[in-house]
């Protein structure tokens, strides 16, 4: 078994990788490492997933750096292992054809090795986190670059903060597109008016890369909610950025 450590902004997403599959994914906020680098909430979780299987490595990938020493040293000091840190020096699988590799961040590395190795080339991953990327891999094979754009949820917790008036409202499905209320307002304006978005930049993206074929895989905390009712998306993958740690130890 290989430890598989995610670190991204809000949360450290941690699994264990073997010849065939990522299993027992939990999840443990990054600022407990940043707060405490021993401390329970991290060293309590990485416990749990672990038990009693034996460890024979660790792999991580990480968009936070001032937590990743301590993610490495508490790996260390629990299982006595040096984890291997994903980067464009150690990506494999996936070519890149990009003017600044090492400005690339990890989670989208493994993110478009886990989309070559399950769906082939051309493909694009679509990752809903704090913030919402694009990654693009050509029909070569290899990593060309992407999009960001604000994530669905610093959306509305922008309109939050810096409105008098406008309510922190919970992400689900609006009811209608006309809202009946301030709160339903928000929601079709978030979650419908981003649909358009993704539909859009997808669109684009296949008319640049002249491809009738692009599979689109997305992954992160909104993905299934979006994804729900937008066909142009072929799969969603909660666990993508792990599944791609995992392809990385078993070809290291």
């Amino acid at each position: 078994m290989v430890l598989l450590l995610d670190i991204g902004n809000t949360h450290v997403h941690c699994g264990l990788g073997d010849t065939n599959r990522v299993r027992g994914r939990v999840d443990f906020p990054t600022a407990s490492l940043l707060r405490t680098p021993t401390g329970p909430s991290a060293a309590l979780t990485l416990r749990g997933l672990v038990g009693t299987k034996e460890l024979t490595g660790a792999i991580l990938c990480s968009v936070v750096p001032r937590a990743t020493g301590p993610a490495r040293r508490l790996v260390k000091e629990l299982f006595g292992l040096s984890a291997q840190q994903l980067s464009h020096r150690t990506l494999t699988g996936v070519g890149i054809d990009y003017p600044r590799p090492e400005r690339i961040g990890q989670d989208r590395l493994a993110n478009a090795l886990a989309a070559k190795h399950h769906f082939g080339a051309p493909v694009v991953v679509v990752d809903f986190g704090t913030a919402v990327t694009f990654d693009v891999v050509n029909v070569a094979g290899n990593y060309v670059g992407g999009i960001i754009a604000p994530g669905l949820s610093l959306m509305t917790e922008y309109l939050h903060e810096k409105t008098a008036l406008l309510p922190l409202v919970t992400i689900r499905e609006p009811r209608s597109v006309v809202g009946r209320s301030t709160e339903q307002a928000m929601l079709a304006g978030a979650v419908l008016g981003y649909r358009g978005l993704v539909r859009e930049l997808l669109g684009a993206l296949k008319r640049e890369l002249r491809t009738p074929r692009l599979p689109v895989v997305a992954t992160g905390g909104y993905a299934a909610l979006i994804a729900r009712r937008l066909p142009e998306i072929s799969a969603v993958r909660p666990g993508l950025t792990l599944e791609g740690l995992r392809l990385l130890g078993q070809a290291t």
